[in-house]
């Protein structure tokens, strides 16, 4: 195990009522040769968890039954987020190809999205995909801005959005105003879409309408000075919002918005998924380091038919 100070900061009671402060008290250190650790995922099929190193153009795997790390892909595109489809394939953000893609499960890679009227798109950085099949993803320029994690260049869309990209391949615009889109995640029965605004430093939240389209529904929780920098968001099936918080740990809001609680990291967190079989398994990526440690909470699973 780490050695790490307590695990738990208690903001509320209804963190300590709720159950979020019975489980492992330390992270275990799971892998620490990284320079930027993003993305992470969790494959039940096969009891292994992905990542994401966006500056070493590569993804890392690392299997639960042996604790062995080993390298997924690389070239990887600059990676960043990942997820899965109903179909249990692999959709990952590209930053430095600026593209959506999914790996099938012969290992071919398919182009899901990387133009929007004709023009590139930034450098897309997470995704959720709907039951109906459609993916949500941001596209903030964090991969054009430098060379550091992906291929610096001029947008060429000119703004930082969210998109949808439908099953036959069309992209649509569904959110804009943003300064830098990041972490998104769906609510438990697909009602609303969840967004994280790094450079604003808030949780935007948007109703899902029958059509796929966003109707934005205002900041749902900001991030207070010295409270750290929201990246990547999550749910647990109790319906609390787990925020990375970077170098503020991982922040927990109650359903109504209150900050209740937090976990407390050695490491800027960027990134968190729920996972094992159980998915009460938190796996974070902190800046070089990837750790994880067994909550006494469970994660919402990625799709509603899998709730």
């Amino acid at each position: 195990m780490a050695n790490s100070p307590a695990l738990y900061d208690v903001l509320d009671e209804r963190f300590r009522t709720g159950r979020c402060v019975f489980g492992d008290d330390r992270l275990e250190v799971l892998y620490d040769g990284c320079r930027w650790a993003e993305g992470p995922l969790y494959f039940p099929a096969g009891r292994y968890l992905i990542w994401s190193d966006i500056p070493n153009d590569r993804m890392m795997r690392w299997d639960e039954t042996s604790g062995t790390v080993s390298v997924f892909r690389s070239p990887a595109g600059h990676p960043n987020g990942n997820t899965l489809d109903a179909q249990g394939r692999l959709i990952t953000c590209e930053q430095g190809n600026r593209r959506v893609t999914r790996t099938e499960h012969d290992g071919t890679i398919t182009v899901l999205a990387e133009r929007y009227q004709g023009k590139r798109l930034n450098s897309p950085n997470d995704a959720v995909v709907h039951s109906s099949g459609a993916i949500y993803f941001s596209d903030p320029d964090f991969g054009i801005t430098t060379d550091y994690e992906g291929h610096r260049a001029e947008s060429e869309i000119g703004a930082t959005n969210v998109y949808r990209v439908d099953p036959d391949g069309e992209v649509h615009l569904v959110a804009d105003g943003f300064a830098g889109p990041n972490g998104l995640v769906l609510s438990q029965g697909e009602e609303r879409l969840y967004v994280s605004d790094t450079r604003a430093n808030h949780v935007r939240r948007f109703d899902v309408q029958v059509d796929g389209s966003l109707a934005d529904k205002g900041v749902f929780v900001e991030c207070r000075p010295g409270e750290g920098r929201f990246d990547n968001i999550r749910f647990d099936d109790q319906g609390r919002l787990w925020v990375a918080a970077m170098d503020d740990g991982v922040h927990c809001y109650d359903p109504d918005g209150t900050l209740i609680g937090r976990l407390v990291t050695p490491e800027p967190v960027a990134n968190i998924t729920f996972g094992s079989p159980k998915r009460n398994r938190v796996f974070l990526t902190a800046n070089t380091t990837v750790y994880s440690a067994v909550l006494s909470v469970t994660g919402l699973p990625r799709l509603p038919e899998n709730r």
